[in-house]
């Protein structure tokens, strides 16, 4: 069972989520995580301090996607791509708080803004070590993002491309630039 500070945190990407940050008050966190509000502020003290545990986690879980980015039997590509598309969840809980983090971006100034930039540097970086190319590893995050994208817009993969094939020629793209 999560312990009371992971409650929270999942209550407060909850209502981020499905409220944005205006629905995400501290009452409305404590209710959500079933907790009181004084057990909410032994934890976080006050709302900047909850949305600087939502960055750790944020930073946590991205380390350990990077880990299984390159732990992964098919590679770093394979997973980085799988993980991606729409309907995908990353193994590491990466997701939800990353979508949570976004909206509170701008709020909480350049702090979230910082913690995004090292999400997307531990990612290229777990690319980096099976694709040595910058520009092409590169490339394979950008695309790996234009798929996350859809998966925030709802948008459905479009054309009579698969997913599986995208990967194939960028395996192959790969191959021929090595």
């Amino acid at each position: 069972m999560a312990g009371a500070r992971d409650r929270v945190l999942d209550a407060y990407e909850s209502l981020l989520l499905e409220q944005g940050p205006s629905g995400a008050t501290l009452d409305a966190v404590a209710t959500a995580a079933e907790v009181s509000k004084g057990g909410l502020l032994y934890h976080f003290g006050s709302k900047d301090a909850l949305a600087g545990g939502l960055l750790e986690r944020l930073r946590e879980r991205s380390e350990r996607d990077a880990e299984l980015m390159r732990s992964d039997p098919d590679g770093p590509v394979a997973y980085y791509l799988q993980t991606s598309v729409p309907g995908a969840v990353s193994p590491a809980g990466l997701t939800r708080t990353y979508l949570a983090t976004l909206r509170i971006a701008d709020a909480s100034g350049t702090a979230a803004r910082e913690v995004l930039a090292r999400v997307d540097a531990d990612g290229l970086a777990a690319l980096r070590e099976e694709i040595t190319d910058p520009v092409l590893a590169w490339l394979v995050q950008l695309v790996g993002d234009g798929l996350y994208l859809r998966t925030l817009t709802g948008a459905p993969l479009t054309g009579d491309v698969s997913v599986e094939e995208l990967r194939a020629k960028l395996r192959s793209l790969l191959t021929a630039a090595a």
